[in-house]
């Protein structure tokens, strides 16, 4: 503590003598790189062949097999070898949020693939889960006997029993957090993969459903969960949080009206929090429905809606310190909320604060605080405050993301990264041996945990990087979830449209190495119309939609489009130099078959697109 203490005086003591001096920007392109390195390291299931995290194999290759299920597939949580289904989910919804948000930026920096292939892993598991529209899978492996092993994911030996709920043991949070995972989800893949999106959104709509009308908490039917994501908050923010989401993703009145004749009494339009989790769904729901106010989409619930705005505001008065009921803060500047993984607040409220200073500044608008009005470039400079802490800029000067600058945790509180890589060394490691060779060992990790953010340092900047001290040096998938968008937000700069605008589509860079031949145009087809249009601040903003059509009876290759004309954003096309081309996720249009891209501009009329260049095979 001492120690500590004389490193944050002596830093104050600089910044007093020296108030210019500043700590070294950061790379948030490469913290963006790494952090879907981690979710590599925490699949479970038969690995991809383009795995990049070497060090991992396969694992529970049996899971739902005793229930008669497959639920092979998904992500650890965390430091262990569960799976356990509300935090998973509140983790694809969340990066699924951070694509719709930035995804151009993550496309820029050349990350959205994997972006999408970090959702996918998720989602494909979730599906799995859902075996029928009122049966949800919420657990596989046991925390108590998992806990008590210390092995790589590779040589388990514990419990792979699954849990589920159904309307005999319901569990409306998870349901509800799965219909929000699902939903968003099917935003991302709405134009590249449709049938996917078409599939994830039935099952959003089923699992609502189910949630709504079998209401209760799940922990109370999947009682092993207890002891390590307990539902503290109930049911009623994931009720409100998946009907804002499947609004957001089928633009269905019914969820609009679920919302606003809901939010008194589910709590959204009268709880101001200063916390936004895995757990406690409120803030994000405020900050949804504040940016359907501001889209001019409240209809007649208008009355409801701004009150949902004003707890959203009180939220992030609350991070600023300008509020009635303010967050905690330690010396070094960090929001802290408790003890044991406080970096998840810190990333999820980084994220809200600046997917809401944006919808401000789109709006033309500032932020109500009781101290006063707050601009919203202040509050995207709280969330850079939080996330520079994060990657170094702190009384440590420790990075904790794990492989992100040159001091950062070492010891992480991980199975699979403190033991040996079976591929290394496939010595069976047993379930107790693991923890007298391996836990116990006061060395680094054998296996780097790359883009892992642990649970970070407590109330007094103090930390300490021990492979026991599960509370700070244990990592999990929804401390980077809310981070990614961040990250991509700060790397990428200001985004090309509006974030009131309707959704990005976001899309992949093209491979640099496709090659294309010159070919006549008669093949193909394009076809043009225009589908909507609005009017924002003065200005009329057109939405066209293009369908390309392969006219031959041989599959379409290496499509490369000219489009000029275009005074907006254009979506399901990726861009390469003055061209267009088909996604990286599309390799070819089989004979007869379409595809759609969409654009947003402020001409009344269509832009120009013209076929450069194909191969037929």
């Amino acid at each position: 503590m001492m120690k500590g203490f004389l490193i944050l005086y002596y830093m104050s003591t600089l910044f007093l003598l020296f108030p210019n001096l500043a700590f070294g920007s950061h790379n948030y392109g490469e913290a963006l790189s790494k952090s879907f390195l981690f979710y590599e390291a925490q699949r479970s299931g038969y690995l991809p062949h383009d795995q990049r995290v070497q060090w991992r194999g396969n694992s529970g290759l049996n899971d739902g097999k005793a229930s008669g299920v497959d639920l092979v597939g998904g992500y650890y949580d965390a430091g262990d070898n569960v799976k356990f289904g509300l935090p998973m989910a509140f983790t694809v919804t969340m990066m699924s949020w951070s694509i719709i948000e930035y995804g151009k930026q993550m496309s820029e920096s050349g990350e959205l693939s994997n972006a999408i292939d970090a959702i996918k892993w998720g989602t494909d598991y979730l599906l799995k889960a859902h075996p029928e529209p009122h049966v949800l899978y919420g657990e596989v492996g046991d925390g108590t006997t998992d806990h008590y092993c210390w092995q790589r994911p590779e040589d388990m030996t514990t419990s792979r029993a699954a849990y589920r709920i159904d309307p005999s043991r319901p569990g409306s949070d998870l349901a509800g957090e799965t219909a929000a995972a699902m939903a968003a989800a099917s935003i991302v893949f709405r134009n590249n993969n449709p049938a996917y999106a078409e599939e994830l959104l039935t099952h959003a709509y089923q699992l609502f459903e189910f949630a709504d009308k079998y209401r209760g908490k799940y922990d109370s039917s999947i009682t092993v969960a207890q002891k390590y994501y307990r539902s503290v908050s109930g049911y009623a923010d994931e009720l409100l949080w998946a009907a804002a989401w499947l609004y957001k993703a089928s633009n269905k009145q019914y969820y609009l009206n679920y919302l606003g004749e809901n939010g008194d009494a589910l709590g959204g339009t009268g709880w101001s929090m200063t916390e936004f989790g895995w757990d406690v769904k409120y803030a994000g729901v405020q900050t949804l429905a504040a940016k359907f106010l501001m889209q001019g989409n409240a209809d007649n619930h208008a009355a409801v809606f701004e009150k949902y705005q004003e707890k959203a505001e009180n939220f992030m008065c609350a991070c600023l310190g300008k509020g009635n009921q303010n967050i905690h803060k330690s010396p070094g500047g960090l929001i802290f909320r408790q003890r044991w993984n406080n970096m998840q607040f810190v990333t999820s409220a980084s994220f809200l604060a600046t997917v809401y200073s944006d919808y401000l500044a789109s709006a033309g608008k500032s932020l109500k605080c009781a101290s006063g009005p707050v601009s919203s470039p202040e509050l995207l400079d709280f969330a850079k405050s939080q996330v520079d802490y994060l990657l170094g800029d702190n009384p440590r000067a420790t990075s904790y993301m794990v492989g992100y600058g040159n001091n950062y945790p070492r010891q992480v509180h991980h199975r699979g990264s403190s033991i040996v890589s079976v591929k290394v060394d496939p010595t069976f490691v047993s379930c107790r041996g693991g923890y007298a060779t391996w836990f116990n060992r006061k060395a680094n990790d054998p296996n780097l945990l790359t883009g892992a953010i642990v649970g970070g340092p407590d109330a007094y900047d103090n930390f300490a990087d021990q492979r026991d001290n599960y509370e700070q040096t244990e990592p999990a998938t929804y401390n980077n979830a809310p981070l990614i968008g961040v990250l991509a937000r700060l790397h990428g700069g200001q985004s090309e449209y509006s974030q009131l605008l309707p959704v990005a589509i976001p899309q992949q860079k093209p491979d640099p190495e496709q090659k294309v031949t010159p070919a006549s145009a008669s093949d193909i087809a394009i076809e043009q119309k225009e589908t909507t249009s609005w009017v924002r601040e003065g200005k009329t903003y057109y939405r066209y939609s293009a369908i390309v059509t392969n006219k031959s009876s041989k599959t379409l290759k290496n499509l490369k489009l000219s489009v000029s004309q275009l005074y907006g954003s254009l979506w399901g096309l990726s861009k390469y130099g003055d061209s267009y081309m088909f996604p990286a996720w599309i390799n070819s249009l089989p004979a007869g078959k379409s595809l759609e891209f969409v654009y947003i501009h402020t001409a009344n009329s269509p832009a120009v697109v013209s076929v450069s260049s194909y191969t037929l095979d």
